[in-house]
């Protein structure tokens, strides 16, 4: 397996040459960002920490949350996950955030435009 992802989207593919990565969007309803922390391991994606900035409608902090610097944060209990799936809705308020190696980037911000975050092909 690759130690690089690559991100579909729109019919173009970015990729990032880590294997860690965050993943951060504005919540619909309530407004607040919500961060996940990445890691492509040898058994796919794991998610290492979700931060939210606040709580409320569909977003409250997960079990063990600690609240660091006005942020929730927790390590969630999620498989590794084979690649990962995000859908825009078009009634979010911003587009999803990707963020490696200190440099972020949009992706998704388009309604039924999936994007789709799989390991890069060897």
């Amino acid at each position: 397996m690759s130690a690089a992802v690559c991100i579909l989207a729109g019919g173009k593919t970015i990729a990032l040459a880590a294997a860690t990565f965050t993943l951060s969007w504005i919540h619909s309803v309530e407004k607040t960002e919500w961060r996940e922390s990445w890691a492509l391991t040898p058994s796919g994606f794991e998610l290492t920490e979700a931060s939210v900035k606040g709580s409320g409608a569909g977003m409250d902090p997960g079990e063990g949350a600690k609240l660091v610097d006005d942020w929730w944060v927790w390590s969630p209990h999620l498989p590794p996950q084979p690649k990962l799936a995000l859908a825009a809705s078009g009634a979010t308020v911003s587009a999803w955030t990707v963020c490696s190696a200190g440099v972020c980037q949009d992706i998704g911000g388009h309604a039924d435009v999936p994007v789709v975050i799989r390991p890069c092909d060897s």
